[in-house]
């Protein structure tokens, strides 16, 4: 499998800013993350029809992929009814993506962004990515890496004093709250992908332990807008440039840095046999 960087600042695929479009919908520590990912989608060759694997309520969506032929698909219909309200997608399905309700090999790309660690059966899932794409056809997914939890500051910290097992139960702590189930290395999707007839053509690396502190602590920064969110149906209620420039200044050095060779997360793309 070859490894190579993805679309780095600068570079002709990375001229649209995705940090304040997320930075006024989500929370910083979502923002940064998502905005870092939705660079590394513009220029990529996606045929369509595409799917969206996983789409939540759409927001990602409406800013990495303007102008696709979308298909949204969730076992969550709340958050379809959010992406129906944004228009995110031609059309939006309500399913579990073990058991998708679409015709064998009817897409040309399937998009999956930071899903597919969430699913505890995920082979099941991989195997109708595989049949509902063409031969030839691409898929794409990020995952956070077996470096997550090593990469979190507090586990690194435990880790300098020499509290091993306090490290470790922090780490196995940090990724029950993200709803974790895998935090693999690259090789070990590299197999589940090439047992359904997927074949890993490129990945990088991305999100620095500098990112991941922001991240991590960001989620006490975030719960003002988990209450918001459940009262007003919107994470920022003042989506002003004026009152999140602060943030902005803070996150924006970490957003435009160059990938990071060992980073927490992961981001590849794969072929559908047969082309």
């Amino acid at each position: 499998m070859l490894k190579q960087p993805g679309p780095t600042p600068g570079t002709s695929a990375a001229t649209r800013d995705f940090l304040w479009p997320h930075l006024k919908a989500v929370p910083a520590f979502r923002a940064l993350l998502r905005a870092v990912e939705a660079r590394f989608y513009q220029g990529l060759d996606m045929p369509e029809p595409v799917l969206d694997l996983g789409c939540g309520d759409g927001h990602f969506a409406t800013v990495a992929f303007s102008g696709k032929a979308l298909v949204g698909l969730d076992p969550e219909w709340l958050a379809l009814k959010e992406a129906v309200a944004r228009r995110a997608y031609r059309w939006v399905v309500q399913a579990d993506g073990a058991r998708m309700p679409f015709p064998t090999a009817f897409f040309g790309t399937v998009v999956s962004n930071s899903v597919l660690e969430h699913i505890p059966a995920v082979e099941a899932v991989l195997e109708e990515v595989a049949r509902v794409l063409r031969p030839g056809g691409v898929f794409v997914f990020c995952s956070p890496s077996d470096r997550f939890a090593a990469s979190l500051s507090v586990y690194r910290l435990l880790r300098r004093l020499g509290a091993r097992r306090w490290a470790e139960a922090y780490g196995r702590l940090f990724n029950r709250i993200s709803r974790h189930h895998h935090c693999d290395p690259p090789a070990a999707w590299a197999a589940r992908l090439e047992a359904v007839g997927l074949r890993p053509v490129c990945w990088w690396s991305y999100f620095s332990p500098g990112a991941m502190a922001l991240l991590e602590w960001g989620h006490l920064y975030g719960l003002p807008a988990l209450f918001w969110k459940k009262v007003t149906g919107r994470w920022i209620v003042g989506p002003w440039t004026w009152s999140l420039w602060p943030v902005e200044r803070i996150l924006r050095p970490f957003y435009e840095a160059p990938l990071c060779e060992a980073g927490a997360y992961f981001f590849m793309i794969a072929v559908r046999e047969g082309g």
